[in-house]
């Protein structure tokens, strides 16, 4: 063995025995916690579908559309009102939709009924639909049909009418 194998062996020795006297490593554990909360806010969430009355020639259209209405569970009655819409002289009674293109309108009413004798505005008690006459029910979402209809013999310029109409849940 020459020298340098000697030196190289040694080291490597040297190294291996400082390994063997080393601490040993010991695993640790720390602990904490984590708080974890939330609050159910008492709330009701609305979604709608269009109602879209299609093609108007003058003659009467009928149209549906459907509000689902879910709430928290400590809401067990509230009433869906539907307000005028934003047409210029537009009420609950007679709403108006506004031609895209000029200051024409189109008028039209919103029903609580398929027979289109109940109308639907924003007063509680008195015209609007309450949650206890949801037409359908599926677990905590409440659906209710709005019946829409343009009435016949409206003389109003060509063109696509719009209106929106705001919803109101009062609980």
């Amino acid at each position: 063995m020459n020298s340098s194998t000697s030196v190289k062996l040694a080291s490597i020795a040297l190294a291996v025995a400082g390994l063997a006297s080393a601490p040993a490593s010991m695993a640790a554990t720390a602990t904490g916690s984590l708080a974890v909360s939330a609050a159910v806010l008492s709330t009701c969430v609305v979604v709608s579908t269009p109602l879209v009355f299609g093609n108007y020639t003058l003659a009467t259209v009928d149209a549906t559309g459907l509000i689902s209405v879910t709430c928290t569970p400590d809401i067990t009655s509230y009433n869906v009102a539907l307000g005028s819409g934003t047409g210029t002289g537009a009420t609950t009674s007679a709403r108006k939709l506004t031609s895209a293109t000029s200051s024409d309108t189109l008028t039209y009413s919103l029903y609580r009924d398929s027979g289109r004798t109940q109308n639907w505005g924003d007063v509680p008690n008195v015209d609007t639909a309450a949650s206890a006459n949801a037409t359908t029910t599926v677990g905590a979402v409440k659906s209710f049909t709005v019946f829409g209809r343009v009435a016949a013999g409206q003389a109003s310029a060509t063109g696509s009418y719009l209106d929106t109409v705001q919803i109101n849940v009062n609980y």
